[in-house]
C-alpha cells in the first residue's frame, strides 16, 4: 500500500516537474522569437525605406521611369530565382545560416551603392536590385519553413501573427519616413539607415540559437494532430505526412524523378491549388499598387500621396487588429484559422480592394481599407500556418514554390495592368484582377468543403462497419444468438 502510494506521489511529481520544465521551455522560445520578430521588424523597416528611396533615386540617377520598371522587374527576377533554389539550400544549410547572410548580403551590397563612384552607379543599381530581391525571399522562405522548429506545431499561429504584425508596423513606418527621410537628409543617408537595418538584424540573428533548415533531407518528423474542428484538408494534409516524407525520400533516391517542390504540393488535397490561387492573388495585388496613385490623382493632383499613405496606414490598422484577434483565438483555442479561413479571407480581401476604387466617400472608403487590411492578415496567417503542417523534408521546397509564383504573379501583373491602365480606368482593371482572385478562391474552398465532407462520410462508414458498443456489435451479437 506504502509503496504504491509513494509510486504514485512520484508519478505525479515527474509529471509536474516535465509540465514546468515545458511551460519553461515553451517560454524561453517565445521570447527568443519575439527578439528575432524584432529584429525583423527592423530590417524589414529598412526593406519598405529602400523601396521607396531607391526607386526615386533611379528615376533621379537616369531620368527614366523606364529605368525605374526595369529595377524591379529585376528585383522580382532574383525572387523568382531565390525562390526555386532556397528549399535545396534549406536541405544543406541551417535556416540560422541563409538568414544571417541574407541580411549581411543586403548590408554590404548598400554600401557597395553608397561608396560606387558615379561612373558605376547604373551597375551598383542593378547589383543592388539583384542581391535585395534574392536575399529578401531567402530570408523569408527560411523564416517561415523553420517557425515549428523554433517554437513548436500548437504556437505556429502565434508566431505567424506575431511576425506579420512586426513586418505590417515596419511597412507603415517605412512607406511614411522614406520622404522624410530623403528630403532632409539626402539618398547617401537613408542608404545608411538602410544598411543599418539589414546589421542590426544579423546581428539579432547571429546570438539568438535558430532550429530548422539543415537536416530536412533527414527523417521527417511527425506530424501534428490536427486540431478538432479544423479544416479537412489540414487532416488530411497531416495524415499524409509519412506519405509525403516517402515521396520525397523516392524521388532522393531516384525511383522518382519530379522536384521535390511538387512533392510538396501533392502532400495534402488541395496545396497545389493553394499555392496557385497565392499566385493569382498576388497579381491582384499588383493590380491596387499600381491603381491607387492614379486613383489618388483623380481624387487630389495637387496632393496624391495623402491619399495613398492615408490607405495603407489603415490598412495596417486593420491588419494588426486581425492579428491581435488571431493571437488571442489561438491562445484560447490551441487551433489555427487553417485552409477555410484563407479562402474566405481572399474573397474578402478582393472584394475590399475593388470596393476602394469604386468611388465611395473616404470615410467609407477609410472602413473597406480597414476590412481589406484585416482579411489579408488572416489570409497571410492561414496560408503561412497550413503550408508549415507540411514535415520538414517538403516544408522549404513548399515555401520557395510558393514565393516564385508571388513573385510571377505580382511581376506579370505589373507589366500587364500597367498597360491596362493606359485604356481602362482603376475600378475596371482592379475588378477584373481582383476578380480573378475571387474566382480561384471559390474554386478553392469548394475543393477544400468537398474534401471535408469526403472524411466525414468516410469517418461514419467506418464507425457503421466497426461498430459501437450501444449499437453495431450489440446488434451483431443478438443476430448470432438467434
Amino acid at each position: 500500500m506504502t509503496s504504491g502510494t509513494g509510486s504514485a506521489d512520484g508519478s505525479k511529481a515527474d509529471e509536474t516537474d516535465g509540465d514546468t520544465r515545458k511551460a519553461r521551455d515553451t517560454a524561453v522560445s517565445e521570447r527568443r522569437f519575439r527578439f528575432l520578430v524584432a529584429g525583423y521588424a527592423v530590417s524589414s523597416y529598412g526593406t519598405f525605406l529602400n523601396m521607396v528611396a531607391l526607386n526615386l533615386f533611379v528615376y533621379e540617377t537616369t531620368g527614366r521611369a523606364l529605368a525605374m520598371g526595369l529595377f524591379m522587374a529585376v528585383r522580382l527576377a532574383s525572387g523568382f530565382v531565390a525562390g526555386l533554389v532556397v528549399g535545396g539550400l534549406l536541405a544543406r544549410f541551417s535556416a540560422k545560416s541563409i538568414m544571417l547572410w541574407a541580411n549581411v548580403g543586403q548590408g554590404a551590397v548598400m554600401l557597395v551603392l553608397i561608396l560606387a563612384p558615379d561612373g558605376m552607379l547604373t551597375g551598383a543599381l542593378m547589383a543592388v536590385s539583384v542581391v535585395i530581391g534574392a536575399c529578401g525571399t531567402l530570408f523569408m522562405v527560411a523564416l517561415r519553413s523553420s517557425i515549428p522548429e523554433m517554437v513548436g506545431e500548437d504556437r505556429r499561429a502565434w508566431a505567424n501573427s506575431l511576425s506579420i504584425t512586426g513586418r505590417s508596423l515596419a511597412m507603415v513606418a517605412g512607406f511614411a519616413s522614406a520622404g522624410v527621410v530623403v528630403s532632409l537628409v539626402g539618398y547617401t543617408a537613408a542608404f545608411l539607415v538602410d544598411m543599418a537595418t539589414f546589421v542590426a538584424c544579423a546581428v539579432t540573428v547571429a546570438l539568438l540559437p535558430i532550429a530548422g533548415g539543415k537536416g530536412a533531407g533527414g527523417s521527417a518528423p511527425e506530424a501534428p494532430e490536427a486540431p478538432e474542428g479544423s479544416e479537412g484538408s489540414e487532416r488530411s494534409g497531416d495524415s499524409g505526412d509519412s506519405g509525403a516524407g516517402k515521396d520525397a525520400s523516392a524521388a532522393k533516391s531516384g525511383r522518382r524523378r519530379r522536384p521535390v517542390a511538387f512533392l510538396a504540393l501533392a502532400a495534402a488535397p488541395g496545396m497545389g491549388l493553394m499555392v496557385a490561387l497565392r499566385g493569382v492573388d498576388a497579381f491582384g495585388s499588383s493590380s491596387h499598387n499600381a491603381a491607387l496613385p492614379i486613383y489618388s490623382t483623380s481624387l487630389d493632383a495637387s496632393n496624391p500621396a495623402v491619399f495613398v499613405s492615408a490607405f495603407w496606414c489603415v490598412w495596417a490598422l486593420g491588419n494588426i487588429g486581425a492579428q491581435q484577434v488571431i493571437q488571442r483565438y489561438a491562445q484560447r483555442t490551441g487551433r489555427s484559422v487553417g485552409a477555410l479561413g484563407f479562402g474566405y479571407g481572399t474573397v474578402v480581401m478582393s472584394a475590399a480592394f475593388i470596393a476602394a476604387f469604386a468611388g465611395f466617400p473616404l470615410a467609407v472608403t477609410a472602413v473597406i481599407a480597414l476590412i481589406a487590411g484585416a482579411a489579408d492578415g488572416l489570409t497571410e496567417v492561414a496560408y503561412t500556418s497550413h503550408l508549415q503542417t507540411l514535415p520538414a523534408t517538403l516544408r522549404g521546397h513548399a515555401f520557395g514554390l510558393s514565393a516564385t509564383f508571388e513573385n510571377l504573379g505580382f511581376g506579370v501583373g505589373m507589366i500587364l495592368v500597367a498597360a491596362a491602365l493606359d485604356r481602362f480606368s482603376p475600378l475596371a482593371v482592379v475588378g477584373w484582377s481582383h476578380g480573378a482572385a475571387i474566382v480561384v478562391a471559390v474554386v478553392f474552398l469548394l475543393r477544400v468543403t468537398g474534401v471535408r465532407r469526403a472524411e466525414r462520410t468516410g469517418l461514419r462508414k467506418e464507425e457503421a462497419v466497426e461498430g459501437r458498443p450501444d449499437r453495431g456489435d450489440r446488434d451483431g451479437a443478438e443476430v448470432s444468438r438467434g
